[in-house]
């Protein structure tokens, strides 16, 4: 089947040889803000995910097909399923073969929600989180790494504070980082309890009185410091068989401090 662009003696200006011999380790699009499907316990969400799309390129080409970039992720957004990892495994091969790269990166940020209900009231209501999902895409015998990234809200409370003060102790929010390679599928809703399980206290929402004192005694009772809580999240990652590498990353936003403090811990 003649191809249009030959018919209508359109130079491949891309395809030609480049004679610099300096190969491109990525090149792409970023920041195109297209649709993306989620699977959120067990609901279908749909949201904007903003994705970076980029392959490598070989030291002899001149340039890359960027359309073809945007064609592969409109065929993304078409599919009926939410793309999870092995979906994404297998998208990103096809996303190389229509490039001709022996490597790409894949890379859509996004927001996504989970309903919870108030620790005593009950009352339900939806929280907000920052999703990632990264590809990281290949040809070779090693198989495609696909890496889920949540950024978690949590509340802390200072332990050293609660020490020294005759009454009350300080606290703040915290955001908890958690970027994991997966080995096995892991829902959205589940990573998100690795951050907030072991935190001073979760956050919600909608709370009522009753909510706010227990919020505010479960922290006071649950002290952790920025390396406690980054520890007990990677444990907790540490354990888990669905989980191969991984980056924790917690900041606390200071309330005594015009200044955040940090901690991370990355395995492999």
């Amino acid at each position: 089947m003649t191809n249009l662009t030959d018919a209508l003696h359109i130079p491949d200006t891309q395809g030609a040889s480049d004679a610099r011999r300096l190969a491109i380790q990525h090149v792409g699009i970023k920041r195109l803000r297209y649709p993306l499907r989620l699977q959120v316990a067990g609901a279908l969400q749909t949201t904007t995910a903003e994705w970076t799309l980029d392959v490598a390129l070989p030291a002899e080409r001149k340039g890359t097909h960027m359309s073809r970039l945007l064609a592969w992720l409109d065929d993304l957004a078409g599919l009926d399923e939410a793309p999870e990892a092995d979906l994404l495994r297998s998208r990103a091969l096809d996303l190389l073969e229509r490039l001709q790269a022996d490597e790409g990166r894949i890379e859509a940020a996004f927001d996504f929600f989970v309903r919870k209900r108030a620790p005593v009231s009950g009352v339900a209501s939806m929280l907000d989180y920052r999703g990632r999902w990264i590809v990281e895409a290949r040809r070779s015998a090693a198989p495609s790494t696909v890496w889920a990234e949540v950024m978690v809200p949590v509340k802390s409370l200072c332990p050293c504070s609660k020490e020294v003060a005759d009454y009350g102790a300080h606290n703040q929010r915290s955001w908890v980082t958690v970027r994991v390679e997966l080995l096995q599928p892991l829902p959205w809703h589940e990573l998100v309890r690795f951050a907030e399980d072991e935190a001073s206290s979760e956050l919600w929402p909608l709370l009522k009185r009753s909510d706010e004192k227990w919020v505010t005694e479960r922290a006071y009772e649950n002290p952790k410091f920025v390396e406690d809580l980054v520890r007990d999240v990677a444990l907790r990652l540490q354990h888990d068989a669905r989980v191969g590498r991984y980056v924790v990353e917690v900041e606390n936003l200071e309330s005594i401090h015009n200044h955040s403090a940090f901690a991370r811990i990355e395995r492999g």
